[in-house]
C-alpha cells in the first residue's frame, strides 16, 4: 500500500533511493501514463496508446511495454532495456501532490526503492538537494507540465472522432494465443479524410505532430511481440 508523504530535509535527511530497474522496485507494469510532449522520446521505442481514465469519463495516452496485467517485456536481468525511460517510471518513487493548493514534490515511503543504507542520496549532509533530487525536480516539472496539455489533445481527438478501440490478437511462435483489448488508437481513415480547416486547426493547437507521432508509434507492436516470443523461449 503506497504512503504519500511530503518530501522535506528534516524527516528525509538520511533518505536514499534505490535506482535499479527491476520487477523487485515495481517496474513490473504492462503500460505508464504519458503526455504529448513525450511522444517524440516514446515513439522510438513504445507503442503509444490510449486508454478510458479511472472515472470512464475520458481518455489518456499511455506507452505501452507488455500485453498483460505485470507484464513488462522491457525489464531484463541486466534492467530496462530500452535508452529512453519514460518519465512515469524514471520518477518513482517521487510524486507531485497538492499541499494546501500547491503542488510539492512528496515521495511514496513504503516504495521499496527508499532506503537509509543504499541507493542515491537525497539530501545534502547539511540539508540542501543533492544533484538526483534536481534531476528528479526537473522529471517532475515536466510530467506536471506536460500533464497540463492532455485535455486539450484528448479533446481535439474526440472532438474529430479520431479515438477508436482495437483487439489485438496475438500467435506466439510456441502456438500460444493473446488478445489485447480495452485500449484505443487514432483512426487513420478518419484521419486522411479531415477537411483542410480541421487539419489546419490541428496543427494550430498544436496536436498534430502528437497525433503523427502516436500512429509512428504503432510500428513497435511487432517489436514487442518478438520480446514476447524471446521472453516465451526462456
Amino acid at each position: 500500500m503506497s504512503n504519500h508523504v511530503l518530501l522535506n530535509n528534516v524527516d528525509h535527511k538520511d533518505l536514499r533511493v534505490i535506482t535499479t530497474r527491476g520487477a523487485a522496485y515495481g517496474d513490473n507494469v504492462m503500460l505508464a501514463t504519458t503526455f504529448p510532449a513525450e511522444f517524440r522520446d516514446l515513439q522510438a521505442h513504445y507503442p503509444i496508446v490510449f486508454r478510458k481514465t479511472a472515472d470512464g469519463a475520458s481518455f489518456e495516452p499511455v506507452a505501452l511495454f507488455g500485453f498483460q496485467e505485470n507484464e513488462n517485456l522491457f525489464l531484463t536481468a541486466q534492467g530496462w532495456d530500452a535508452s529512453y525511460v519514460p518519465l512515469a517510471i524514471e520518477r518513482q518513487p517521487f510524486l507531485i501532490g497538492m499541499t494546501n493548493g500547491e503542488p510539492l514534490v512528496h515521495i511514496d515511503a513504503a516504495s521499496p526503492r527508499v532506503s537509509r543504507t543504499e541507493g542515491e542520496a537525497v539530501f545534502l549532509t547539511h540539508g540542501g538537494n543533492t544533484e538526483y533530487l534536481e534531476q528528479v525536480n526537473s522529471v517532475l516539472a515536466a510530467i506536471y507540465n506536460g500533464l497540463q496539455s492532455t485535455p486539450a489533445f484528448i479533446g481535439a481527438l474526440l472532438e474529430h472522432a479520431l479515438l477508436e478501440s482495437f483487439v489485438f490478437d496475438i500467435e506466439l511462435n510456441d502456438g500460444s494465443q493473446n488478445r489485447l483489448s480495452g485500449l484505443y488508437t487514432i483512426n487513420e481513415e478518419k484521419l486522411g479524410a479531415l477537411s483542410a480547416d480541421a487539419v489546419a486547426r490541428l496543427h494550430q493547437g498544436g496536436h498534430l505532430q502528437a497525433i503523427y507521432m502516436t500512429l509512428a508509434s504503432l510500428s513497435h507492436f511487432r517489436a514487442l511481440i518478438e520480446r514476447k516470443n524471446r521472453a516465451g523461449s526462456r
